[in-house]
């Protein structure tokens, strides 16, 4: 099962695609879709629209996990955040993906087992279930690959 891993933003959407064939995930791509802050939020969307829809075509992901907005202490970002979030749903639902959404609460208590780990040790927990010494930099990619892992261990319980 190919899996699409989504952390959404306006300025940064992490992506990533991990093969999961019922007991191992691998990594087999990983990335971001940056937008210009000082673009019209619009064209950002737009941006996001486009870069998904080729994402989708070129990985042909069996389902998505994408993070889902529950709580946001910054009200100035959760509505771009949340638009964002739309446009990418949007393309998933257009290509007919299936979707499951997670909070962040719900991807550290899988992930760790205690749903307000730091980054650090979801991290740590990503790279022992790749397999993997080393992890994109960008933190919104490596909770991309977080959510698609989650989304692996939801599956096998289900």
């Amino acid at each position: 099962m190919k899996i699409l891993g989504i952390d959404p933003g306006l300025g940064i959407v992490g992506y990533s695609v991990i093969e999961f064939d019922g007991k191992n995930s691998v990594l087999l791509h990983s990335g971001s879709i940056q937008t210009k802050k000082g673009d019209k939020e619009s064209a950002r969307l737009l941006e996001i629209f486009n870069d998904m829809n080729v994402i989708v075509e070129k990985y042909k992901p069996d389902c998505a996990a994408i993070e889902k907005l529950f709580f946001f202490r910054n009200q100035t970002t959760v509505m771009p955040v949340a638009h964002a979030r739309g446009v990418i749903l949007t393309v998933l639902e257009k290509f007919n993906v299936p979707i499951s959404e997670y909070t962040p609460m719900e991807v550290k208590q899988v992930l760790t087992g205690y749903g307000r780990a730091d980054k650090k040790e979801v991290e740590q927990m990503v790279k022992i279930s790749l397999g993997v010494d080393v992890l994109p930099k960008l933190d919104d990619t490596v909770d991309s690959i977080a959510i698609a892992i989650c989304h692996t261990r939801s599956v096998v319980v289900k």
